[in-house]
């Protein structure tokens, strides 16, 4: 019997405006499984609000602009990894201040998945990825804060080809003017420690 190719999400830009608002993010559509396609977009769109409340807590000052934005990093072999910034600075600020946030997603369950479900049970990946970023650091010349010793085992990441990629907020371990620091990891690097059937696991599979 053949077997068909899980084919990309379709994906369509939704805007949420208001005064001094302007938010673009992404929704999926078309997909196999409805209720799939709800979770999906509820988690997405609680948080694009989650962000826009995150920034209301830090950007006190007067009349708040605020700019949101989106990028599909991952859209094949069923799994969707995204980001979504959301930029906003209020009059009286010293400046403005951006927020990432990722999501990733098994397109026909509508599971969410953090980074901790990418790995086998005690596999050690949070010691292994540290390592790894802290090479890159010093590889890099990247200035920290503080020295660097360990990513959270719930660290921002994103899934982009074959690669897991490592990032961390503006402030968490570098001075502001560094932006967002990001390290990409081989999914082949990590291959012993990756969940059977997992997203890593998909991604790193040769094509059938």
């Amino acid at each position: 019997m053949a077997t068909y190719p899980t084919l990309p999400a379709a994906i369509r830009t939704q805007a949420l405006r208001a005064p001094g608002t302007e938010i673009y993010y992404p929704e999926v559509a078309g997909l196999s499984n409805p209720a799939a396609e709800h979770a999906i977009n509820r988690a997405i769109r609680q948080a694009v609000q989650a962000l826009a409340r995150r920034q209301q807590e830090v950007q006190t000052g007067t009349n708040p602009q605020t700019l949101g934005s989106y990028e599909i990093k991952t859209n094949e072999r069923g799994i969707l990894s995204l980001t979504l910034s959301n930029y906003t600075y209020s009059q009286g600020m010293a400046h403005g201040m951006t927020y990432l946030k990722s999501l990733t997603f098994d397109t026909s369950t509508g599971r969410a998945y953090e980074l901790s479900d990418l790995f086998k049970p005690g596999s050690g990946y949070a010691a292994a990825l540290s390592q790894q970023v802290a090479g890159q650091i010093q590889q890099r010349g990247i200035q920290t804060l503080q020295p660097f010793t360990s990513i959270r085992p719930d660290q921002d990441y994103y899934l982009a080809d074959k690669a897991l990629v490592i990032y961390f907020q503006l402030y968490e371990i570098t001075p502001y003017y560094v932006g967002f620091p990001m390290f990409p990891i081989s999914v082949y690097s990590v291959q012993p420690m990756v969940a059977e059937g997992g997203p890593l696991d998909r991604l790193s599979a040769d094509i059938g």
